[in-house]
């Protein structure tokens, strides 16, 4: 009907917002829902990589991820994040049986911790899915010079954040736990057992996507979110009181994005 009245428009669709798994899961996408944004909006809760991938194809008007590898080479190398908005930072941690029996509780490093898990060949359950959370347990068993892949005691669950600390129960095993996230699911038989490292910070940014039809209410809703709804997400509490996330130091809000690569350096 709007294509025959000729009346289609960007103003005339919501926003298309995407989000991950961890941001629905640990109550920060909740906060939105509380809220009243300037624009409509319609979410779209995929892992980290999915989420990137729809972008850089135009599927998308503004993300919200937390693989800042992954966003530099999908979405800010190749000149697809107009503006770049670090928003929240939350923590991951380790988390395992309570009895630890690879003792990742005293190491010193996250990625010691990786280590000790490989040399006793300890089930450890992945997400396996391109996910925030993903990327950085690939990156931590790099530092720790492990290979687990193939392993008999790595299992790839594929699944979202809360589903696979579930099966992580289920088996016994360590994993990689967003601590917002992990706070919101009912008690689960798994001890957190490092959390401290620098090498853990979870860091969200907001990305407002380069498009051939942007969205007219993506650079309102980006300052929108940086003022309301990031202070709705500040307020959540972990269980012991503490703050789930932080805002990201010294932030200066939002800044140009990228720079168009030249064409024979986009693939």
């Amino acid at each position: 009907m709007c294509a025959a009245a000729g009346a289609c428009t960007s103003e005339a669709r919501p926003l298309r917002l995407g989000a991950t798994f961890t941001l629905e899961q640990s109550g920060a996408l909740g906060a939105l829902d509380s809220l009243e944004p300037p624009t409509p909006v319609a979410v779209v809760v995929a892992p980290s990589g999915q989420i990137l991938h729809s972008a850089a194809r135009g599927d998308l008007d503004i993300v919200v991820t937390h693989a800042p590898a992954l966003e530099d080479r999908l979405l800010v190398a190749p000149g697809h994040a107009r503006l770049r908005c670090p928003f929240v930072v939350s923590r991951f941690a380790i988390v395992g049986p309570p009895a630890d029996p690879a003792g990742v509780a005293t190491a010193a490093t996250a990625a010691g911790a990786f280590g000790r898990i490989a040399g006793a060949g300890a089930p450890f359950v992945s997400r396996g899915d391109s996910s925030g959370t993903h990327v950085t347990e690939l990156a931590l068993w790099a530092a720790a010079g492990a290979r687990p892949q193939g392993e008999r005691w790595y299992l790839e669950s594929g699944v979202d954040q809360a589903a696979t600390l579930r099966l992580a129960e289920q088996r016994a095993a360590y994993a990689l736990a967003d601590l917002p996230t992990l706070a919101r699911r009912p008690p689960l038989d798994l001890r957190v057992l490092l959390s401290g490292d620098s090498a853990l910070t979870n860091e969200y940014t907001l990305y407002v996507v380069r498009s051939e039809r942007p969205h007219p209410a993506a650079d309102a809703f980006a300052r929108w979110a940086l003022e309301t709804w990031r202070a709705s997400v500040l307020a959540i509490r972990l269980p012991d009181g503490q703050p789930a996330f932080e805002q990201p130091a010294n932030s200066p809000g939002c800044r140009p994005g990228s720079v168009k690569t030249a064409p024979d350096q986009e693939h």
